[in-house]
């Protein structure tokens, strides 16, 4: 049973370390609000690395951010926690592999086993922790931007690519939490328990030291 719950929860962590490569370069992370405006004559769009155009003709124009300490925090931690996700993923899906029962690259040691996979779930929390943090922070800075009368910006919707990264969140949790509780199952059902020998042999009759001895001599017998 647990090795069933091990491979679910590696396809769920696996899934969710995909759609964090989906996630992070998409181009949709916010894209310009059409609220209030009567004609629309281009759409901007943004992610953690460039800034889009497009026009009523279907023109893309797209250019890098210029300069990296120029850009908001906001957008400097986003990028260093996805990144983080996809290495700390990384990680997770390779002790998951080596860790799982269906396995052969760890041996017959299930107990070393277990925590491998164990640091795997671990690996697949910290990567939905990561993405889960870093949308969330972005998608709030839009929001507040959004619903600011005295903002003199651009403002922006959510887009597709915030979505993309609470739902690889969302699995990688849950593919890490299934794994580390199987593991934990697991390494407790194999810790063996030594061999205590008996220290002597009981016995239910009496001893010949303990009978009482009897109440008439030999001579009566005479």
């Amino acid at each position: 049973m647990n090795s069933i719950v091990e491979v679910v929860a590696f396809l769920l962590g696996f899934l969710g370390w995909v759609m964090v490569g989906v996630a992070l370069p998409n181009r949709y992370w916010k894209v310009s609000t059409v609220d209030g405006n009567v004609i629309t004559t281009s759409t901007i769009y943004e992610n953690l690395w460039m800034s889009c155009a497009t026009d009523s003709t279907g023109v893309h124009n797209c250019r890098d951010f210029p300069s990296l300490l120029a850009l908001s925090g906001y957008i400097q931690a986003s990028r260093a926690l996805m990144i983080a996700a996809v290495v700390v993923g990384s990680f997770g899906i390779v002790a998951t592999l080596v860790g799982m029962q269906c396995s052969k690259a760890g041996g017959e040691n299930y107990v070393l086993k277990g925590r491998i996979a164990g640091m795997g779930g671990v690996c697949f929390l910290l990567q939905g922790l990561c993405t889960m943090i870093s949308v969330s922070w972005y998608a709030f800075n839009i929001t507040q931007e959004f619903f600011d009368p005295f903002y003199p910006g651009t403002k922006y919707e959510i887009g597709e690519g915030l979505y993309i990264g609470w739902c690889s969140a969302t699995l990688a949790i849950c593919g890490g939490c299934c794994l580390v509780c199987a593991c934990k199952m697991e390494t407790t059902e194999k810790v063996p328990y030594p061999y205590q020998p008996s220290r002597g042999t009981v016995y239910s009759g009496v001893a010949p030291s303990q009978v009482p001895p009897s109440q008439y001599g030999r001579n009566a017998y005479v």
